[in-house]
């Protein structure tokens, strides 16, 4: 038993400097940064391209705010992915009051199927400007001066623009899991960014420059997997010198979350793949944060299982908590879920178990569409 008691100890106390590594020193890193006031200085044509596949009520709800940014030389480029929903002729009627509103059709050919990669990339070639700014057809920004925040960070060295985008706040235990999980993703990209390694980031609001795009020849080398064509073109393309975040309140782009479990699990499964072809160095600091997380619950339950002292399992834990509290408020604050503060200490513990079993699930479980 002696033994057993050591080794589970040890095991905690190096899950525990691992995770308070994590937390005071990378996601402080978001803590302590300062957006920019507003500055609305920057003028460049800019291409906004969105991807929709039978995403008409969607694109009635929210493409209005985006073809009304408040930005001087805009396009906004609608890929009509195969859609069968009228989305053709919404479109071609809005083209005649917005003239900035260019639509790019893909008909349905029964041999050949694609992915919203080929899609993404007819779109970017469609682009007449250099600055290109992605989101999609559910999601809408939360100003006018969306497209002007995110265009100021570009530079002739910087490439490539990671923005956030959080879910709508909506009643239910479910609503307030998926806004844990947006926020803890959008923590650990954000915070890698400022420390200068950028390994990810969300279609849903980012943008990069078009030379980049084929500089980088595109998404020719995971064409394959259907996932990745936000986070795995940051994943081969950003670099500590490159990549700039914006987290300005009116840069924010918003969507609407999952109603259900299964529809939740089925989007965050079609995500899964991606993760596989990142950058070794990427994937060894993924793996060590998650695997000290779930390491750390895992040897905090044995050492109550073993009747270890009750003072050495409360005093571990509450350090971790005390320091993820001192970091994740100020960044919560900053990103507009302040409430997720109380569900700290239970979605934490859920969150790594949701990890596991999202890894198992993906392995017996494949998609060959995106929509």
């Amino acid at each position: 038993m002696n033994y057993l008691y050591i080794s589970i100890v040890v095991t905690l106390h190096i899950c525990l400097l691992l995770q308070l590594y994590y937390v005071l020193v990378v996601y402080r890193k978001l803590a302590v940064f300062k957006a920019p006031d507003l500055n609305l200085q920057t003028n460049l044509p800019l291409s906004v391209i969105i991807c929709a596949k039978n995403e008409v009520q969607n694109l009635k709800k929210n493409l209005v705010s985006i073809l009304g940014q408040n930005y001087p030389n805009f396009e906004v480029i609608v890929v009509n992915d195969c859609s069968n929903d009228g989305t053709e002729w919404f479109l071609r009627d809005l083209s005649l009051e917005y003239k900035n509103l260019k639509t790019v059709t893909i008909n349905d050919h029964p041999r050949f199927k694609h992915g919203k990669k080929f899609a993404l990339t007819l779109g970017i070639k469609a682009a007449k400007n250099e600055n290109l700014i992605l989101t999609d057809a559910d999601c809408y920004p939360s100003s006018e001066n969306w497209l002007s925040l995110m265009q100021r960070n570009f530079s002739d060295q910087t490439d490539i623009v990671l923005g956030y985008s959080p879910y709508e706040i909506k009643g239910g235990l479910l609503n307030k899991f998926i806004r844990f999980e947006t926020f803890f993703t959008a923590l650990s990209y954000l915070s890698y960014a400022l420390k200068g390694i950028p390994y990810m980031g969300v279609g849903r609001n980012m943008a990069y420059k078009k030379s980049l795009f084929f500089k980088g020849k595109g998404f020719a080398s995971h064409m394959h997997i259907l996932s990745g064509d936000d986070d795995l073109f940051v994943n081969q393309n950003a670099n500590s010198q490159n990549t700039k975040i914006e987290i300005h309140p009116e840069s924010y782009v918003w969507s609407e979350p999952k109603k259900s479990l299964s529809a939740y699990f089925s989007q965050k499964i079609r995500h899964q793949g991606a993760g596989k072809a990142y950058k070794n160095q990427h994937k060894r600091m993924l793996s060590f944060q998650v695997l000290s997380g779930i390491l750390f619950y895992a040897a905090l339950i044995a050492l109550i299982v073993v009747k270890g002292p009750w003072w050495v399992i409360a005093s571990i834990f509450f350090i971790r908590l005390i320091c993820q509290i001192f970091v994740y408020i100020p960044v919560l604050k900053k990103l507009k879920y302040i409430d997720l503060i109380w569900f700290l200490p239970v979605f934490d513990f859920i969150y790594y178990i949701y990890i596991m079993l999202l890894s198992l699930i993906s392995i017996f479980r494949k998609k060959v569409e995106w929509k």
